[in-house]
């Protein structure tokens, strides 16, 4: 009796391992911050832009049947926004990079064996910030630029949150064997804020697409 139940702990374990999948996975981001503030001032023009970035990471799938599964991920990503302010024939354009631990966690759905479509929330660890200035239609001073990328690099660090949480939704698609296609959108649900005045609200949605390779 014990070798007919070990057996069959054996058997379960191995069809478990056998449902189990490992991969790899990166691409380009497209992201941007979203604000409840928005001040309009005479004669100046601009606001909040999307950034290109790009991520890479690494994947765990567990499928319960031929239909549904379970993904875990873990990312590191490139994020972040644009704000430009143009003025006089002048254009200030702030390059805001907020790379980013992501952890998504994801609940699959295979219509068919080729093609997934997931969703689920996801939790993201701010790893580091840098600010990139650029001025066009002036001669700026160098030194004065970099004065203010460090401001602005000090004050995102101290003021911003160093945790956030969202939800995702995407889609991928076997292309061959392990290789596949994968494409998703993020958004936000917490303020980045950590102590905000008068309801001030940033959020951060990004969109994601790239490829990756799943190990059988």
């Amino acid at each position: 009796m014990k070798k007919i139940l070990l057996a069959s702990a054996l058997a379960v374990v191995a069809g478990l391992n056998a449902q189990t999948n490992f991969g790899v996975k990166g691409g380009y981001t497209l992201s941007k911050l979203n604000s409840n503030e928005d001040p309009e001032f005479e004669g100046v023009s601009g606001g909040l832009k999307s950034k290109s970035g790009f991520y890479i990471g690494a994947l765990v799938e567990h499928k319960f049947t031929n239909k549904f599964a379970v993904q875990g991920e873990v990312q590191y990503a490139n994020l972040g926004g644009k704000v430009e302010v143009g003025m006089s024939g002048i254009t200030v354009t702030e390059k805001l990079r907020f790379n980013r631990i992501v952890i998504p966690v994801s609940a699959k759905y295979y219509p068919v064996p080729e093609f997934g479509v997931y969703a689920g929330p996801y939790v993201s660890f701010k790893t580091n910030t840098s600010v990139k200035i650029e001025v066009s239609g002036g001669m700026p001073d160098p030194r004065a630029i970099r004065e203010g990328e460090q401001f602005l690099e000090q004050q995102f660090n101290d003021h911003l949150k160093s945790t956030e949480f969202g939800l995702f939704f995407g889609a991928d698609f076997k292309i061959y064997k392990g290789l596949f296609l994968d494409a998703r959108y993020s958004f936000g649900l917490t303020n980045m804020i950590k102590n905000p005045v008068d309801g001030e609200k940033l959020k951060m949605d990004f969109f994601q697409l790239g490829l990756g390779y799943r190990f059988k």
